[in-house]
């Protein structure tokens, strides 16, 4: 509608927000007309219109086969457009249009901004097929009606109203009732939803505010929302249940004359959505505290290797518990992370500062490391993260051990740069020191390294991502590690 309206019409910022507006709520007014609608907005040179939006009935066949948007009617050839539009007023005939041996009534609605019209609605009705109403068609129709008076009194839709994913339709439950909050007519299904919360009565002829009252839990007052919405005083959403049900209901205030004349309400039972959605949030806490007593037990375990480490005196097991310490830590932060967030993503850049942190504070007294990062790793999929903190790890612990050496006689210093670079569905990761370098001739595959040994099982066989080792790329003294692997956007 917007460029249609921005390349055929004069219609300012403000019209058009009041009809997206009114789009963005029509298919009830299709639904109640059981007809086609099409808004046809005015030509700039005014010489026709232009259809702008079009909706279908769900309640009932469709006049328009074919879309209709951007097509142009000129002047003179639909008299009932020109004549709403001209006179601000809802025109139609009593002889049906025929559209492919289908007869079609018209009907014309003007829309108003204040006192100007802006645009016509066309309320196109298939009648193939007409016989004698039921209670609910003229309860639609009626209700339609009334909103297409006050569509051209400027009053409808309601400015405001924020409508939601579980914003109730007009075949999920619709309720009719009167200024003074009696119920004069309920669709099949509002009757069962109302019964599903335990109502043993019928609606009409009852106050829905008495009626939802009493169904609500105990002790629930009904306060000044809920009585607005069920009184139909004002357009608003909200949600009511009890033991049995949850019924979200909507109020549509209907006036004519500039007088409340009564309400539609439409309701939807959401009873077994919000039963799923509790379902999820339970699920939810479940798998954070999973991930929360897998780092207390990791910890537990680092703790103890740690304790063993100090009992043992021979020095090439102090090494390899410190490393199995390592290991395991760099596995309890990504599982220490996923506890804290709702789903199985991580934000990898927390965890890359620190396992970067704990290599540093686990590096020994003689040598002094510093490890900084730059770039995003993004969110990971928690099947990503864990394998990749243990492979910076390695990585990063490997330039501690081999990559610097004692400077001008004093502890051996150094620093880890950690890169990342997300592009469309590729992670591309840095590990740079200014160490003494890779040795001559080196091999990654022929090193008999165990830290170089799980990289390359982890990157090349977990995460399906490329490996080169070699010296750094700017020239500078140090190696240079390059990691790229496939992630998900």
């Amino acid at each position: 509608m917007s460029d249609v309206a921005r390349n055929h019409t004069t219609l300012d910022q403000a019209d058009l927000d009041r009809l997206q507006l009114l789009v963005s709520d029509w298919q009830m007014l299709a639904d109640l007309s059981f007809a086609d609608l099409v808004l046809w907005l005015p030509d700039t040179e005014g010489l026709g219109f232009w259809a702008g939006a079009q909706m279908r009935p769900t309640t009932g066949p469709t006049a328009y086969l074919d879309d209709i948007v951007g097509s142009f009617i000129p002047r003179g050839r639909r008299h009932l457009l020109d004549q709403a539009y001209d006179g601000g007023r809802i025109c139609r005939e009593g002889d049906p249009e025929w559209r492919d041996d289908v007869p079609v009534r018209v009907e014309t609605i003007p829309v108003r901004r204040g006192s100007r019209v802006i645009a016509v609605i066309a309320r196109n009705t298939n009648l193939l097929g007409v016989r004698t109403p039921s209670r609910l068609e003229i309860a639609y129709l009626q209700s339609a009606t009334d909103l297409a008076r006050m569509i051209t009194d400027g009053i409808f839709p309601y400015g405001g109203e924020r409508l939601l994913s579980t914003t109730p339709r007009v075949g999920d439950g619709c309720i009719r009732v009167d200024r003074h909050g009696m119920v004069t007519f309920a669709s099949p299904n509002a009757l069962s939803a109302y019964r599903r919360m335990g109502l043993v009565t019928d609606l009409v002829g009852s106050r829905l505010k008495d009626v939802t009252a009493d169904l609500l839990q105990s002790g629930h007052k009904v306060d000044d929302v809920l009585a607005s919405v069920v009184t139909g005083r004002a357009a608003k959403e909200i949600e009511i249940e009890n033991a049995d049900a949850t019924l979200f209901l909507r109020a549509i205030p209907l006036r004519a004359d500039g007088q409340h004349v009564g309400a539609l309400i439409l309701l939807r039972d959401v009873t077994e959505l919000r039963s799923r959605e509790r379902e999820l949030v339970t699920k939810e806490a479940t798998i954070r505290e999973i991930h929360h007593r897998v780092k207390n037990n990791l910890q537990t375990v680092a703790a103890l290797l740690r304790m063993q480490a100090r009992r043992i005196t021979v020095p090439e097991g102090q090494v390899a518990l410190a490393e199995a310490v390592r290991r395991v830590g760099s596995i309890a932060i990504v599982h220490e992370t996923l506890s804290e967030s709702f789903d199985e993503h991580v934000d990898f850049d927390d965890v890359a500062d620190r396992v970067g942190a704990m290599v540093a504070d686990v590096s020994t007294v003689a040598t002094a490391v510093e490890t900084r990062r730059s770039g995003s790793f993004g969110v990971l999929d928690s099947e990503i993260a864990t394998p990749l903190a243990m492979v910076l790890t390695e990585l990063m612990q490997n330039s501690v051990e081999h990559a610097f050496g004692a400077r001008d006689g004093g502890a051996a210093r150094g620093t880890i740069e950690l890169t990342a670079e997300r592009s469309v569905g590729r992670l591309h990761i840095d590990v740079i020191d200014d160490g003494s370098g890779l040795p001559a001739n080196f091999d990654s595959e022929l090193s008999g390294n165990l830290g170089l040994s799980i990289v390359r099982t982890l990157v090349i066989g977990e995460l399906d991502g490329t490996l080169v080792f070699g010296d750094r790329h700017d020239g500078r003294p140090g190696a240079q590690v390059t990691l790229d692997i496939p992630v998900k956007d």
